[in-house]
């Protein structure tokens, strides 16, 4: 079992950019596909971003359509820790933001698909 603790939200102005991290404790995230989801009030959680592969050099990243081009998701090489580096901010990101794992081999949008989660982290976003 992996235990997830996020870090790094917090107020922004429209434009500016944010560092979300994911620590893992318990063990690495070696064999599990992390991904990124956010919530905002009232409104269903949706996938924003994942990560799959053991390799120090060789994974694969995914995408929401929108955040792709301002997101970034990426892994330390202890692979204990998973960041996703949001820029280009805007109002409509403002959100829960939560950390999600999972042993499936195929990475998903879905969050019923993931099996560890964190508690969340709140990024506001100002006009």
């Amino acid at each position: 079992q992996v235990q997830l603790v996020e870090s790094g939200g917090g107020l922004v102005q429209a434009g500016g950019s944010l560092r979300l991290s994911c620590a893992a404790s318990g063990r690495t995230f070696r064999n599990y596909i992390v991904g990124w989801f956010r919530q905002a009030p009232g409104q269903e959680r949706e996938f924003v971003a994942a990560i799959k592969g053991s390799g120090l050099s060789a994974y694969y990243t995914y995408y929401a359509d929108s955040v792709k081009g301002r997101f970034t998701i990426a892994r330390d090489s202890a692979r204990v820790t998973v960041y996703l580096q949001m820029s280009s901010l805007k109002p409509e990101d403002t959100a829960v933001y939560y950390c999600a794992a999972t042993s499936q081999s195929q990475y998903s949008t879905s969050s019923t698909n993931y099996d560890y989660w964190g508690q969340g982290t709140q990024v506001t976003v100002s006009s």
